[in-house]
């Protein structure tokens, strides 16, 4: 690794701008007026077909494709999310990519890193305390205890935190109530982290989180801003806010900040990384969390809304492997050559290429290549992306690094400069009623004959648009293994009922999200957990990290 400043040097970061957190690793203030006057680069959104247990490789096709840039000689940066600490310890590994295709120090970035998450879940935790310090002392406006609508947060998978009792032990531990944990990438305080500005715009997001309802009647919300807690919040996430610089295993600069939830929150990286990293190069290479149905669509409807950003091309990363799963082949069976298999779950590319096309965004397919692959199998894949018009290309970045995904990197700038970004379009209005939205992306994105929904949701929906928020994107929460809400539905089913379970009013993130199914937002721990392989040995050099 070259230290950071020399790191920093390539995009014309001078020294004194930065705030280093080590050797490797450095922050960059991001609300400067320096990058003000710079013409902003060009966005590309790496996205894929729906996950299965096979993989796809986003993150690791996102930093080779930057790699290929700079061997191209092109000033560029990819951009991408912090991992959670339960995903890395639990069963999914980290998020710093794989192979020769890296970002780096990777024990760090998939640790504790420079804190960030720590400050969001202590942000969150401290709104919690203060919640229930206002029941306490039942300060005006006083809180229903029954109806708090705030839990905690720890960044770690535990089950067994989801339900529990709070305030036990006698009146000066304040009212009893069943209380529970989310893990800290679900929390709305991650979700309003991303999708600030900058200083001012967090804070009044933080002030506008809905904590709970009063006695009164009919109740009124209360929100963190009713408890006097939205200042101390920001303060906290003061440094946190700042986008953290790396570097790829090839030296070339990567930025990574944030980390929503893909399935239940918006799964992109900031706000503020992504404009700063627009200033910085000519190129920005993201990615959005998940298959391009739950990644993509929140990316486009929701940051890119937000934020007002217009990408100006997206790589859908495909796996032979992964589509053979989608043809029908069985997870143990991947490793035998099957054409047929591989032709069957085009299905599942086609659709996400559907959907894409969309937004008027142009496309192109990248082949995540593993060492099982046939030729045969490629070609498959080449064939039938040809017969839709769109090009493929073969990517070997994981083995080879930036050299193998030159190729697809030359073919993402030739794809930039024959279309128009002009022509992108968001799949809904902002003025559309919050059902109809719901509606539209069941069918034009999970290709759903409708949706159907609880009474619940029903009532949230009217009351949500009654309190003035019927502007706000949605933001679907389910599962990311099918277009359906059955996980076991491969392929590209259609005509099924998108059920519209339950409705939450994210007020501070500033969206809705239509929860369809069962959705956990504390995971757990796999009966063999990535934790039960790690540690330190006598060099102090941490192992089983992947």
């Amino acid at each position: 690794m070259l230290p950071i400043g020399e790191v920093a040097a390539k995009l014309g970061i001078p020294s004194d701008l930065l705030e280093p957190h080590g050797r490797y690793k450095a922050k960059i203030p991001a609300m400067n007026s320096a990058w003000d006057d710079k013409p902003d680069g060009k966005l590309i959104l790496v996205t894929a077909i729906t996950p299965t247990k096979a993989g796809e490789g986003k993150t690791t096709t996102s930093v080779g494709i930057h790699d290929g840039l700079s061997i191209l000689g092109k000033k560029s940066i990819v951009t991408l999310r912090e991992p959670s600490l339960g995903p890395v310890f639990g069963m999914k590994g980290g998020a710093a990519g794989g192979g020769y295709a890296q970002v780096v120090p990777m024990d760090d970035i998939n640790l504790h890193f420079t804190g960030d998450f720590h400050a969001i879940g202590a942000a969150h935790n401290l709104l919690s305390a203060m919640l229930d310090n206002h029941i306490h002392w039942r300060t005006e406006p006083q809180i229903d205890s029954r109806k708090t609508t705030w839990k905690r947060v720890v960044d770690m998978n535990d089950r067994a935190l989801r339900e529990v009792t709070v305030a036990l032990g006698g009146t000066g531990n304040g009212f009893p109530r069943q209380d529970g944990f989310d893990i800290t990438v679900a929390s709305e305080v991650m979700a309003i982290f991303c999708l600030s500005e900058d200083f001012a715009d967090c804070k009044r997001r933080l002030g506008n989180i809905i904590v709970g309802q009063t006695r009164d009647s009919p109740p009124k919300w209360v929100t963190a801003k009713d408890i006097h807690s939205d200042g101390a919040m920001t303060a906290l996430l003061r440094d946190a806010m700042q986008p953290n610089l790396v570097q790829t295993l090839e030296n070339n600069p990567a930025v990574i900040h944030g980390g929503p939830f893909a399935n239940i929150a918006h799964g992109c990286n900031s706000v503020i990384a992504t404009k700063l990293s627009l200033k910085l190069a000519d190129y920005v290479v993201t990615e959005a969390g998940f298959g391009a149905d739950l990644g993509a669509q929140k990316f486009l409807d929701i940051k890119c809304r937000k934020a007002g950003l217009t990408p100006d091309a997206c790589v859908v990363v495909a796996t032979v492997r992964a589509l053979k799963m989608h043809g029908g082949r069985d997870f143990k069976e991947l490793t035998e050559e099957d054409t047929s298999a591989v032709r069957g779950g085009m299905i599942n590319l086609e659709k996400h290429l559907e959907n894409m096309a969309k937004y008027n965004l142009p496309c192109i397919v990248a082949i995540n290549k593993f060492p099982t692959d046939t030729q045969a199998e490629v070609d498959t894949v080449m064939e039938e992306c040809e017969k839709l018009g769109v090009k493929c290309v073969l990517s070997d970045h994981w083995a080879n690094g930036g050299q193998g995904s030159v190729e697809i990197a030359q073919a993402v700038t030739d794809l930039i400069d024959q279309n128009d970004s002009s022509n992108f379009k968001l799949l809904y209005p902002d003025d559309m009623s919050l059902v109809e939205k719901t509606r539209t992306i069941a069918k034009e994105i999970y290709a759903a004959e409708d949706i159907v929904m609880s009474d619940q949701a029903v009532k949230k929906f009217k009351q949500i648009e009654k309190m003035g928020f019927g502007h706000y994107p949605i933001c679907i929460a389910k599962t990311q293994y099918s277009f359906s809400s059955d996980p076991t539905a491969l392929g590209a089913p259609s005509g099924h009922m998108l059920p519209i379970r339950e409705v939450r009013l994210a007020a501070g993130a500033e969206f809705v999200v239509a929860v369809c199914g069962e959705i956990m937002t504390m995971p757990g721990l796999p009966r063999t957990p990535s934790a039960n392989h790690m540690g330190v040995d006598d060099n102090g050099n941490i192992f089983g990290l992947f």
